[in-house]
């Protein structure tokens, strides 16, 4: 897959700011904004889903910089500092192009995906396309096909089902009191910790309000994308970079029930074995869902490859 965005990085130096780089990649005139921690390869590719940013992992890259390894975080086009471009078609499938024109622009190759909500079709999509640039995939608490256990959570549907979220939207453009207690309700119920959790969500739905057309129509898109990716479920068996999913048990919507359904992992193919364990997965803003169980590539002892 080629990047459809011109062949420009723009870039600025702020080591005041965490030691990472911001630069700006260009896709197709619109500005994706990325942040790009030096460090060693392969590099690690953290994607956020919706309503998210980057800001999703600012508790997690800091141990992966301090093992030394280089990291880069970008917000898809229509999210935190993106450009927003009005009536832009937000899609799973143009997330794989923001993904592409990313690594492009930044000449990555041989990287780490990791994949978290929403951005589990685009990271999947892309790895899939170009399975000889990517060291391994890390799934978290995400999606890409249809199954039994898979549910959306309320929000979402509300606004996604389409006899529904016509006249959803229009009570919701109506009332910024129900706009802004129906985000509260959804999203503090991914905060555990209650001393934050008002103060947090005020400030998140402030960052999300500009993001409302994107996440409209990547709800729009979204049954769409799980009906589609379904049918590439038989190319998931034909991956063979290092797999490793690590899914938080008590996440009622993406839950770990996606592990066998969505991957093959039953038998597992080459790249990807499943089995329990300990793990702990980590949002930047305390959105923790607890620890489950994850599934992970064989070590070369167990006759598999070990992830980068």
């Amino acid at each position: 897959m080629e990047s459809d965005g011109q062949a420009s990085l723009a870039e600025v130096d702020a080591p005041d700011r965490g030691g990472f780089r911001e630069r700006w990649v260009d896709r197709n005139g619109h500005r994706i904004y990325v942040r790009d921690h030096p460090g060693q390869g392969p590099a690690i590719v953290l994607l956020h889903g919706f309503p998210d940013n980057l800001h999703l992992y600012d508790r997690v890259w800091p141990y992966l910089t301090q093992a030394g390894r280089r990291v880069v975080a970008f917000d898809f086009l229509g999210w935190g500092a993106s450009d927003k471009p009005a009536r832009y078609p937000y899609t799973a499938t143009n997330q794989t192009g923001d993904l592409d024109a990313v690594l492009g622009q930044l000449g990555l190759d041989g990287v780490v995906l990791v994949a978290h909500d929403a951005s589990g079709p685009p990271a999947i999509d892309w790895a899939l396309a170009q399975p000889e640039r990517v060291a391994s995939l890390v799934l978290l608490n995400t999606y890409y096909s249809a199954m039994a256990t898979l549910r959306p959570p309320e929000a979402i549907l509300l606004f996604s089902l389409p006899l529904l979220r016509n006249l959803a939207r229009t009570v919701i453009r109506a009332s910024d009191t129900l706009d802004r207690r129906l985000y509260v309700w959804q999203v503090g119920r991914f905060i555990s910790d209650t001393t934050d959790r008002g103060q947090l969500t005020r400030l998140l739905y402030q960052q999300f309000r500009p993001t409302r057309p994107a996440f409209w129509a990547l709800n729009n898109d979204l049954f769409g994308t799980i009906v589609s990716r379904t049918r590439r479920i038989r190319r998931l068996r034909s991956f063979t970079r290092p797999v490793r999913i690590i899914f938080g048990a008590a996440d009622p919507y993406l839950n770990a029930g996606w592990r066998g359904a969505s991957t093959g992992c039953s038998p597992p193919p080459p790249s990807c074995s499943c089995w329990k364990e300990p793990a702990t997965t980590s949002r930047s803003t305390s959105r923790s869902r607890s620890p489950g169980c994850s599934s992970r590539p064989r070590s070369p002892a167990d006759g598999g490859a070990a992830v980068p």
